[in-house]
């Protein structure tokens, strides 16, 4: 990536003048539960990690923030056929890149149960250990939204700096939250850069897999990043989730008409956002992946 043409994230970092290269270090954090609509958020995630062949760096006792009664441990079997408990933790892998000056953090967990503060703390610990410039906390919910339309990506921050940067809003809400609050609100305390981005999930069909809602998120840290990501194989994924949703629909008359109804209402509101800002957003994605092609 070009000094020059850095956007992004990259534009709250700038490379030094002279000297060794400053590699920029993002935690990149999304968790299982009530901020997971779909699974959404926490797929994506690995998605990422896969990708770049994250290497696990760290991981939390669960035994200090689970109640298993309620966020029970799972029996898996191993490649070899023995019998191994998966134990709800949190885990953390780092990866670098390819050919960008980016290392990324990755953070996938369970919501914790108790002990949120505690919680926080340790991974603002590992943080500072990883020397994290940035935090990117992931999430998706339910909402009233089509799921024959783009799923709509919402990225904000508390920081002014960032905001300015990103050309992005301070959220609005107001009400319960999960750990993903928590954690921005704890991080930007600690003077860590934070930004999230939630993905809003059809609530009538938000069961996972939610491959289209995965996608978006992929494409809105794809502009965060300004990395060209290779979607290709989730694209497909995407496609036929749709195409199946329409085929309940249809057999439904009235699924079918609210459908149509939040259809309409998405597209009212969407008539003025084919701006010019948009449409070249678009076009530079599409020059980019061509580029890396």
């Amino acid at each position: 990536m070009d000094s020059n043409e850095a956007r992004g994230l990259r534009r709250l970092f700038p490379k030094p003048d002279g000297g060794d290269e400053r590699r920029l270090t993002i935690m990149l954090a999304a968790f299982e539960g009530w901020n997971d609509a779909g699974e959404a958020a926490t797929d994506a995630v690995k998605y990422l990690s896969r990708l770049w062949d994250g290497v696990k760096v760290a991981s939390i006792d669960p035994d200090l923030y689970y109640d298993f009664q309620f966020t029970r441990p799972l029996i898996r079997r191993t490649a070899s056929g023995d019998r191994r408990i998966k134990w709800p933790t949190t885990k953390l892998t780092r990866c670098s890149v390819p050919d960008t000056d980016i290392d990324i953090v990755f953070v996938h967990g369970v919501e914790p149960s108790y002990r949120w503060r505690a919680y926080t703390a340790e991974l603002l610990a590992h943080a500072t250990e990883l020397d994290v410039d940035c935090l990117v906390l992931v999430g998706a919910l339910l909402a009233d939204v089509p799921h024959s339309r783009p799923i709509p990506v919402t990225i904000t921050s508390e920081d002014d700096t960032v905001r300015e940067s990103l050309n992005t809003e301070a959220s609005q809400y107001e009400g319960p939250t999960g750990i993903v609050g928590v954690l921005a609100e704890v991080a930007s305390l600690a003077g860590i850069p934070t930004l999230s981005l939630w993905a809003a999930v059809p609530h009538y069909v938000g069961q996972s897999p939610s491959p289209k809602a995965e996608l978006a998120i992929l494409q809105g840290l794809e502009d965060i990043l300004q990395v060209p990501l290779d979607t290709a194989v989730l694209t497909e994924e995407a496609e036929a989730w749709e195409r199946g949703v329409n085929e309940l629909a249809t057999e439904d008359p009235e699924v079918a008409a609210y459908v149509r109804q939040l259809e309409e209402a998405k597209d009212t509101a969407d008539l003025p956002e084919a701006t010019g800002e948009s449409i070249a957003r678009e076009f530079e994605r599409y020059l980019k992946k061509r580029r890396k092609e």
